[in-house]
């Protein structure tokens, strides 16, 4: 690397960890380097920034943030917390298993983790409380199952990913599915083994007329997952279509069903999802700015030349790569780790030939992961600013989940069926070697 380059990720990770903006850091420090180097930016600015920026896939991104803002004021996550408490809260553990279920259904709409632990979550844990079940449990399990909302379609990090890569949006979509089920059922499995020891309370069983009344209340809700992915399966509407879909469909069932949005609350809804679509922007600029340095720089190439030296099969780079993931994911932002390594290992991915909607979910999963992982454990952190609970008291209690989520993580490793079965059924064809 040249001296311009360490000088631009020195001052990025000062930057960085010292508070500054992952967007402005990033923005910041690209800037640097083109001082140094005396590059011209605005051919940069209007041959990197514009393409990016004029991709229609990214149209998504906004879109499902604001779908996501709709459910907690439209009330739309209290009716799914109510049918995943109608399907499994009579089990032993009960709103433990809700719990997980509810972000199963949420991440059928939402795609963000942090929407997932601030709708639901914040719900579950309330509920787990005033059950009987310690703090600390509650609100590491919901930092646990918070995860699964990237992971089940739709999905806010496959889109960026699948626009970094040049991936199909669907295919990952579809592969997430499979993952996201297979996460679900390890993290009820250890809930049901703990109840079992710690004797967790049931919950009364429903009567017909609750379990109708619940049903009926959450089925405009439950449809909406449904015709999210049925229409990106079917091929009817593209990733991006089907966002506009969810936050318009979101829009009408919280204005004319439920009629629990008004006009403040709305333009509330509009700031934040403005508030969060603007930092996701800032973010992809500054990362399309380091992008180019690195491209500029040959990194890539570089570090392609230098895995080959080491012989490596599709298998071991893909290990050598979690590993990688999972320290880089207690230590930097999802986003960062999307828009700036990925680019930088997918030449290497193709070289391998390894298929890259595989190594797409198995790398969301990954980082995911990360936002449990101390120190930064950004999940963990926002569910104790919501609910009050200290970080050490969730940190306590959630080592079990973590550590039972990177075996199943390399599970998804070793067998990469599970995350492509579906795509095959769809018609897709998997790339390389190691499929």
């Amino acid at each position: 690397m040249s001296f311009a380059v360490e000088v631009m990720f020195v001052l990025f990770f000062v930057w960085m960890f010292a508070g500054m903006p992952l967007g402005h850091a990033m923005l910041a420090s690209g800037i640097v380097y083109f001082v140094i180097t005396g590059r011209d930016m605005g051919l940069v600015a209007s041959q990197s920034l514009n393409g990016i920026y004029g991709n229609f896939v990214m149209l998504a991104v906004p879109l499902f943030i604001f779908a996501a803002e709709l459910m907690n004021p439209g009330k739309m996550t209290d009716k799914m917390f109510g049918f995943a408490n109608l399907l499994v809260g009579r089990f032993r553990g009960g709103l433990a298993h809700v719990n997980i279920v509810a972000s199963v259904i949420f991440a059928g709409m939402s795609g963000s983790a942090l929407a997932d632990a601030a709708g639901p979550g914040k719900i579950s844990i309330d509920m787990m409380i005033k059950a009987g079940y310690r703090p600390g449990f509650a609100a590491a399990l919901t930092s646990a199952s918070s995860i699964l909302g990237p992971i089940i379609p739709p999905s806010i990090p496959m889109v960026l990913y699948g626009v970094v890569s040049n991936t199909s949006i669907g295919y990952l979509f579809m592969g997430g599915v499979g993952p996201g089920i297979f996460l679900a059922l390890v993290m009820m499995a250890v809930v049901a083994v703990q109840a079992r020891l710690q004797n967790f309370p049931t919950q009364p069983k429903p009567t017909r007329q609750e379990a109708i009344a619940v049903t009926r209340d959450a089925a405009p809700t439950l449809v909406l997952p449904v015709i999210l992915l049925g229409g990106i399966y079917s091929g009817a509407v593209t990733p991006t279509e089907a966002a506009a879909v969810a936050a318009f469909c979101a829009l009408l069932l919280a204005l004319f069903w439920y009629r629990t949005l008004s006009p403040k609350v709305l333009f509330n809804v509009l700031m934040e999802s403005s508030r969060s679509t603007a930092i996701v922007a800032i973010t992809i600029a500054g990362a399309v700015l380091m992008n180019y340095v690195v491209a500029a720089e040959q990194i890539p190439d570089q570090l392609g030349s230098w895995i080959a030296s080491l012989d490596l099969s599709p298998l071991m780079f893909m290990l050598l790569v979690t590993v990688l993931f999972l320290i880089l994911g207690a230590l930097l932002d999802t986003l960062l780790m999307l828009l700036i390594v990925i680019p930088i290992l997918m030449p290497t991915v193709r070289e391998l030939g390894i298929d890259p909607v595989y190594f797409g979910v198995v790398s969301t999963v990954n980082m995911m992961i990360g936002l449990i992982t101390p120190p930064m454990g950004q999940l963990v952190f926002l569910i104790s600013g919501i609910t009050g609970i200290k970080v050490a008291t969730i940190l306590g209690e959630v080592w079990l989940m973590l550590f039972i989520l990177i075996l199943a993580l390399f599970v998804l490793v070793f067998v990469p069926q599970i995350t492509l079965w579906l795509p095959e059924m769809a018609g897709y064809v998997p790339v390389g070697t190691f499929h």
